[in-house]
């Protein structure tokens, strides 16, 4: 098996080269890994950070560049582009989630047939994540299971792992943050069932470089209404 490790990234300087040499020092045995990292149009130092990696001539690692910004979105379908593996994992370019949890994330697709798994923040006590930010993701995952019939607690959770065929079944638009709420809506409305696993999170501040913003989760209510009405069309 090879899992295909995709990194959007956008003005991560002070975070990519760890989050990479996280990646690489995670042992999964048997499987083959490939890192794919999404370059969308960063203009802070990133693209120096990557090309003076320890690792950038290891030939696990792809870098892909955008020469604007267009969004997290677009990064991801950038990466899906090239991603050769059975497996898809998004992984998100700050550290505020632990690769070392990469074998948790993949059991449930290794052991027990599963063909998507979501890693939730809040299936483990939460008291780190702001209210706001919790009762945000709350509202948005109700709604989610509101509309699409699902049981799932982190619609908005970075750490999504597709097999393959799952996402080579749909066509993704999504440009900015709404990759999360679209592949969402998209993969349930497709027949599939999200299995969740607890993960850790290190939420990190504005000023540390979170770029997510109110005005997103109004896109996102927008995406899953959309994707309801038109069953994904």
């Amino acid at each position: 098996m090879k899992l295909s490790v995709i990194v959007p990234v956008y003005n991560e300087a002070q975070t990519i080269a760890s989050v990479i040499d996280r990646i690489l020092a995670v042992d999964l045995g048997s499987i083959e890994k490939e890192i794919i990292i999404a370059n969308d149009g960063s203009d802070d130092g990133t693209r120096q950070a990557i090309d003076t990696g320890a690792w950038r001539q290891d030939p696990r690692l792809q870098v892909h560049e955008s020469p604007i910004n267009l969004g997290k979105g677009a990064a991801i379908r950038l990466g899906l582009k090239y991603a050769s593996g059975d497996v898809i994992l998004i992984q998100d370019a700050d550290l505020e989630l632990d690769p070392q949890e990469y074998g948790a994330l993949l059991a449930p697709i290794l052991n027990g047939g599963a063909k998507v798994v979501y890693g939730s923040r809040f299936l483990r006590r939460a008291s780190q994540i702001a209210l706001r930010t919790r009762v945000a993701n709350r509202l948005l995952t109700w709604l989610t299971n509101l509309l699409y019939g699902a049981r799932i607690t982190d619609m908005e959770t970075g750490y999504k792992v597709f097999r393959r065929e799952v996402l080579a079944g749909l066509r993704l638009r999504c440009v900015q943050f709404d990759f999360e709420p679209e592949v969402t809506a998209k993969v349930l409305l497709a027949g599939h069932r999200i299995v969740e696993v607890p993960i850790t999170y290190s939420p990190r501040r504005k000023d540390e470089g979170k770029k997510i913003r109110w005005t997103d989760g109004v896109d996102a209510v927008y995406v899953l209404i959309k994707y309801r009405m038109t069953r994904g069309a």
